[in-house]
């Protein structure tokens, strides 16, 4: 059994991505697994890191709560809608404020790479995009994944993180939403 955490990054209460992520947490449940979903627009914190690293900004009761969830999890699953090639702000500011030197990763005097804190769990991005999957990594890179693939996750230690991206969502069918929905129910079955 596995512990998982879901977080849900789209600000939008009823949305593809809020769908999508109680798919996962439904398939999950159903394999017995012990899962948490998160929907950070009911959480209640500052998404702007006010002062960088330069001062320290305290945490909100919801951010100390969601970096205990993190620190117990196994596996993470992050579903997000592509905005602008990237994260939405509240994801975004989310990361910016939780993932802190000495919870994620802590660097060492005289080495350049950090200690990656978050060692053993792995990590799963359900990404929703209005252009088609294959298109945003050919013409664009995919820069939203790359981010938080491997300048967030795979730098904190997480490993691997897997990617399933659904799109285009503008004019999609209703029988094209169904199919990815059951496609991440079945992924929370595998919890992968």
């Amino acid at each position: 059994m596995k512990r998982i955490l879901i977080i849900n990054g789209n600000s939008k209460d009823h949305s593809l991505c809020h769908s999508l992520a109680e798919a996962y947490e439904q398939g999950a449940r159903q394999s017995k697994h012990q899962v948490k979903l998160i929907h950070l627009s009911k959480l209640s914190f500052d998404a702007i890191f006010r002062s960088g690293y330069g001062q320290v900004q305290p945490l909100e009761p919801d951010l100390l709560q969601l970096q205990q969830d993190i620190r117990e999890a196994d596996h993470l699953v992050f579903v997000y809608p592509t905005w602008w090639g990237t994260v939405p702000a509240l994801l975004k500011g989310a990361l910016d404020r939780v993932l802190l030197p000495g919870f994620a990763f802590k660097y060492r005097k005289g080495n350049p790479f950090p200690e990656k804190l978050l060692k053993g769990k792995t990590a799963r991005l359900i990404v929703t995009m209005d252009s088609p999957p294959w298109y945003y990594r050919l013409a664009y890179g995919a820069p939203g994944t790359k981010m938080m693939k491997r300048t967030v996750l795979e730098f904190c230690g997480i490993k691997p993180v897997k990617v399933t991206a659904f799109g285009p969502v503008l004019n999609s069918k209703e029988a094209v939403r169904l199919k990815w929905l059951a496609k991440t129910e079945n992924l929370g079955l595998q919890a992968a």
